[in-house]
């Protein structure tokens, strides 16, 4: 009996060692509750804020309403202060979500020669638990090791099932094999801080370069293949594979369709946004018509493994802003919840009326900003109230209402429409504490967060913040919101 039990055990053992030195197998998250709406994460263009963070959200996935009152939702800080072609990435068990985007700022002055050559080669991240709370962005310089790289453009990320991880590609402007051009490199992550060495990924023939490229994950394998990619590169082009970073298969392009990236002509788009609809085997391929200024239109598919299964659209409305290159992630019910809780209440539109000159209210021209009766257009004198940038407890900042992201702010004591450009010091000369009113208590008065001593007045019509010592300041420092 000793022997039998000492044999046992050794097998025991032995086995035991076997399944240690045994690769673990990597187990997919439990699949996500019920998708119900859409989020897409886009910017707008090169105006002075266009180059940040927005948000847009659907119900069908085809009619889009802009998010926190068209305004940018997040501030790029870091870098070169701007961010485009962001790309919403959720993890598999749905509970941890990245924002990457282009580290780019057009409007600052930047060349598009200087950004492809001698540009940022980082990328923006951002990081949330929860898709409403996200975390101070940080950059990744995931182009740093790449020969000669001018830039990281247009990153994209998917989780790969294969190996467990992420898979970050983007566009480098970079010379190889003596042909300097746009192609697709890639980097794989865990957490989007540490990443490996930059492989080459995508590379068309000769001189013809390419930027923009996004890849879906097919549930079942629909079309015959598990991922699709659209590829701008002079054509979109439309590939699949059933491994990420295997051999992928060219279907086509949309050149039946009258529509490429240029080589093609016709209707001239870029930036490919892919997004399955909620609940059925149909998917959107959203691409930009940058070359005629008519932003996002969608061409659908209910079989993804032939291009001839596209077909053109109409009944889709883009809201109020222009959306450039972005993507869209379908929510849960849960998520749909938070996120239209933090942005998806529209606050009412205000005019700022004078107490001393009751036909006239505040109004900004040409960024300046004074107090005049007949306002035309009316939207130069409408303003959101929104809770103080730089302290919500009892403090209030005035948005403009036709140039979301703008807001009213002291200069030099004197009072300008200006971009909010995420500082500390922009927060607090746009952060007022409304009190009654210093001529009238029935009014407002609007007291400086870090001038306390002074507040909103009118000057000779032109709005300034002044200290108030006597019955006429206190007069022209008094106010009242109406509709």
């Amino acid at each position: 009996m000793p022997r039998v039990l000492a044999r046992v055990s050794a097998l025991l053992t032995a086995f035991l060692l076997m399944v240690s030195a045994a690769p673990a197998p990597r187990a997919d998250a439990a699949a996500l509750d019920p998708f119900t709406g859409y989020l897409m994460a886009h910017f707008i263009g090169e105006s002075a804020n266009g180059e940040q963070l927005y948000l847009a959200h659907s119900r069908d996935g085809l009619t889009w309403r802009d998010l926190n009152n068209g305004a940018p939702v997040l501030l790029s800080t870091i870098g070169t202060r701007g961010v485009r072609d962001p790309a919403l990435v959720r993890s598999p068990a749905g509970d941890r979500y990245w924002i990457v985007a282009t580290d780019l700022r057009i409007a600052s002055g930047t060349s598009w020669s200087d950004a492809a050559n001698r540009g940022s080669t980082n990328l923006v991240v951002w990081e949330s638990r929860d898709l409403v709370n996200w975390s101070a962005p940080w950059l990744i310089n995931v182009a740093g090791a790449i020969p000669g790289a001018g830039n990281a453009w247009a990153p994209e990320a998917i989780y790969n099932h294969a190996t467990g991880d992420y898979v970050v590609y983007w566009a480098t402007n970079s010379a190889r094999n003596g042909v300097t051009k746009h192609r697709i490199w890639y980097v794989r992550t865990t957490d989007f801080r540490s990443f490996t060495a930059p492989q080459l990924y995508i590379e068309r023939p000769g001189t013809q370069g390419l930027i923009d490229t996004q890849i879906v994950e097919v549930p079942n394998s629909v079309g015959g293949y598990r991922y699709y990619r659209a590829s701008a590169d002079g054509h979109i082009t439309i590939e699949a594979s059933n491994s990420i970073l295997g051999s992928w298969t060219t279907l086509g392009n949309l050149s039946h369709l009258g529509i490429s990236n240029g080589t093609g002509g016709g209707n001239v788009v870029e930036g490919p946004m892919w997004a399955q609809f909620n609940g059925r085997n149909e998917w959107a391929l959203w691409l930009d018509q940058y070359a005629t200024g008519r932003g996002y239109m969608p061409i659908t598919s209910t079989n993804l493994g032939s291009v001839s299964n596209f077909r053109t659209r109409t009944d889709y409305a883009m809201g109020g802003t222009r959306k450039r290159h972005g993507s869209i992630l379908n929510l849960t019910a849960a998520e749909e919840s938070r996120v239209l809780a933090r942005w998806g209440t529209s606050t009412p539109v205000r005019r700022i009326q004078a107490y001393t000159h009751q036909d006239r209210y505040v109004r900004h021209v040409n960024y300046d900003v004074r107090i005049d009766p007949n306002v035309n257009p009316a939207q130069d004198a409408q303003f959101r109230v929104v809770p103080g940038l730089a302290n919500a407890s009892g403090n209030v900042s005035f948005e403009s209402v036709n140039h979301p992201g703008y807001y009213l702010r002291h200069y030099g004591f004197d009072f300008v429409l200006a971009a909010n450009d995420g500082s500390p010091v922009f927060a607090a000369d746009a952060t007022f504490r409304q009190v009654a009113g210093l001529g009238n208590a029935s009014w407002s008065s609007f007291q400086s967060y870090n001038y306390p001593d002074r507040y909103i007045r009118h000057y000779d019509y032109q709005l300034r913040l002044d200290p108030v010592g006597d019955t006429q300041a206190r007069n022209d420092a008094t106010f009242r919101l109406t509709s």
